[in-house]
């Protein structure tokens, strides 16, 4: 059976509603700017790593050496073809400096690989368990675009500093995760240590997305530009028109498992993703173009998202 919009639009709305109390949380001043530093450990040191556990850990399709080579390839990939198209487009988008234009080629080309696709793999493909499992092996390969192809691209060279930053606890979550899995050494582990792991990991991606809304809602007062009407086009042109439809192509027709299919599809769908607003600002870029970037897109792909994502799984035939 194929998926509606009627089937889509339901996932879609709670990841942005999530975002949207972390923007609440920040204008009451219940999520504060000091407590940041401990959330985001929290995520990315405890809940990630667990989540990522949860979804690896007897997963069926990652006993398969295509999805455990391919994916990442396909991951940097789409980082390389993002970047590349608006990089072709940077000097006719209206920004005038150099950083702007560089701040416009990463961010645009770079799209929300981790917090948003999650969830909705999670929901969209409920019965299909193996999936979340190759979205995180598929995000090594955008990982490893973003410390190298992205830091070029704002034109910081990329050296061994940048590339430590890829040893992470989720990158190595991934790798034991992935090693027990594959010697069916996972059965062995204690029902109540997984258990754990499962309940803290579905605290991840709600608490990410909570914490992406608030890190917004700082940067609200720089979306506002005489001249930002211009570049924001051409942003939702690439980010949500021409970019989907060249990754779309790609995973139409090259030979790729399932799973990784339906992960690609969601992927193509994204608008950009926020942490180059972080980069921008450590590597000489424009942070208030990537602000008005990441939040242009954003608000376009509540109704962009579930259109894509709909194309892309009628015209894969991927039933949900």
């Amino acid at each position: 059976m194929m998926m509606s919009l009627s089937d889509v639009f339901p996932a879609v709305i709670p990841v942005f509603c999530l975002a949207g109390v972390g923007i609440g949380l920040r204008k009451v001043r219940w999520l504060t700017q000091e407590a940041d530093r401990s959330l985001l450990l929290i995520v990315v040191n405890v809940l990630t790593p667990c989540l990522i556990f949860d979804k690896i850990l007897g997963n069926q399709a990652l006993r398969q050496p295509s999805n455990l080579l391919v994916p990442p390839l396909f991951g940097f990939c789409e980082i390389l073809i993002g970047i590349g198209l608006c990089w072709i487009f940077r000097k006719h988008v209206g920004l005038k400096s150099e950083p702007e234009q560089r701040t416009f080629s990463l961010v645009t080309g770079l799209q929300n690989f981790s917090y948003v696709p999650l969830p909705l793999i999670i929901t969209l493909f409920a019965a299909q368990k193996d999936t979340p499992g190759v979205l995180f092996v598929h995000n090594l390969g955008v990982d490893a675009a973003m410390w190298t192809l992205g830091l070029v691209t704002l034109g910081h060279a990329s050296g061994w500093r940048e590339w430590r930053k890829l040893i992470n606890p989720s990158l190595i979550a991934i790798i034991l995760s992935v090693l027990l899995n594959v010697g069916n050494f996972h059965s062995f582990i204690p029902r109540a240590l997984t258990t754990t792991a499962a309940m803290l990991g579905a605290c991840a991606f709600p608490l990410g997305i909570v914490f992406t809304g608030a890190t917004i809602a700082d940067q609200t007062r720089q979306i506002y530009s005489r001249d930002s009407i211009r570049p924001l086009f051409w942003s939702c042109f690439l980010r949500l028109g021409l970019i989907p439809l060249t990754l779309l192509t790609l995973a139409r027709w090259l030979p790729t498992s399932v799973e990784l299919k339906r992960v690609l599809v969601v992927q193509a769908a994204m608008p950009a993703g926020i942490f180059p607003i972080i980069l921008a600002r450590l590597y000489g870029g424009d942070p208030a173009t990537a602000v008005r970037i990441v939040i242009g897109t954003s608000v376009v792909a509540i109704f962009t998202i579930p259109l894509w994502i709909q194309f892309g799984l009628r015209w894969m035939d991927l039933s949900p």
